[in-house]
């Protein structure tokens, strides 16, 4: 087991540090400058290239690079540009909120996706898998603009059970935060649902053809047992999967909402020029990819023991 995670381990830290790289690198490429997108379009060049100076973005890449890892490592993300202050309270909160999000989606859909995969396999090529189906894939194809807006016109407009924005009063509590989080995180149940559902749908299939299950039912196994002792166990493996590679996209992917996350902090950056509000939101969520991966391992290897003896071979 050991082993197994090392290895898991040391393949993330070298996806981090890739990512760091192509990080840094895209951030140079974005056009404009920096002093000047600080300072305006009508300041004096002097100043530009004084504040350029000032800020460090005038030297060697390689320098740059070394300064901004070095320092991330140790838990300082710089100074922002645009707000002139450190940028890991900006990335905390944006996370914080992110997460708090994420979380509220996470409960809905992934109880209810794999419920809907294996009422539809257990149902299969019948009306009631025709509907989840194809009504899961219909939502999945959606932005999630598209559906947001759908979504507030119907319950925050016409109807009025929940409140358009997500941004809650100061100091409210745990199910104040939640009511007010409930429709910004129904777009993103809309479009993980079929995802989810569909791979639970084709595990379950799989699992109902296999030997083990023929076997468990000519031993005189009572249907509710095979299914949860035998089938689910082995069909959800592929679902593991597909949750942990969208936890990511549930943290950083929620620019479009309109919600003050760690994404829309990233896409004010970017607008902004700001290096190193960019860089360090983009990092961050590609550790949460990495702790999500290694989350999904560790589950995977210990429904499925196979995986994780294979790889020590």
């Amino acid at each position: 087991m050991l082993s197994f995670f090392a290895r898991r381990v040391s393949l993330s830290l070298i996806t981090l540090f890739l990512l760091s790289i192509m990080v840094f690198l895209g951030g140079q490429v974005l056009p404009g400058n920096v002093g000047r997108a600080i300072l305006g379009p009508f300041a004096d060049q002097r100043a530009v290239d004084a504040l350029n100076h000032t800020l460090g973005v005038d030297r060697p890449l390689l320098v740059q690079y070394w300064s901004w890892i070095s320092n991330f490592v140790q838990g300082d993300m710089g100074t922002s540009y645009i707000f002139r202050s450190p940028v890991a309270p900006f990335v905390i909160d944006a996370l914080g909120n992110s997460m708090k999000l994420a979380a509220v989606a996470f409960v809905l859909v992934v109880p209810i996706g794999i419920l809907g995969g294996v009422i539809a396999a257990l149902n299969l090529n019948r009306p009631l898998d025709r509907i989840i189906s194809l009504g899961g894939l219909s939502v999945t194809v959606l932005p999630e603009f598209v559906t947001g807006i759908i979504l507030i016109l119907i319950f925050g407009v016409w109807l009025r059970w929940l409140p358009i924005s997500a941004a809650w009063p100061r100091n409210a509590g745990f199910f104040t935060q939640l009511y007010y989080l409930i429709l910004p995180s129904l777009p993103l149940f809309l479009v993980l649902f079929g995802y989810i559902a569909r791979m639970a749908r084709s595990g379950m299939i799989e699992a109902l053809d296999s030997d083990y299950t023929r076997t468990a039912v000519l031993k005189g196994l009572p249907w509710r047992t095979v299914i949860w002792r035998h089938v689910l166990r082995n069909a959800l493996l592929p679902t593991i999967t597909v949750i942990a590679t969208q936890t990511g996209y549930l943290i950083g992917g929620l620019v479009v909402i309109r919600y003050q996350g760690i994404g829309s902090l990233i896409f004010t950056a970017a607008r902004g020029k700001d290096f190193p509000m960019l860089e360090s939101g983009i990092l961050t969520i590609g550790i949460v990819y990495a702790v999500a991966t290694l989350a999904a391992d560790f589950l995977y290897s210990v429904l499925n023991p196979r995986i994780r003896l294979g790889s020590d071979q």
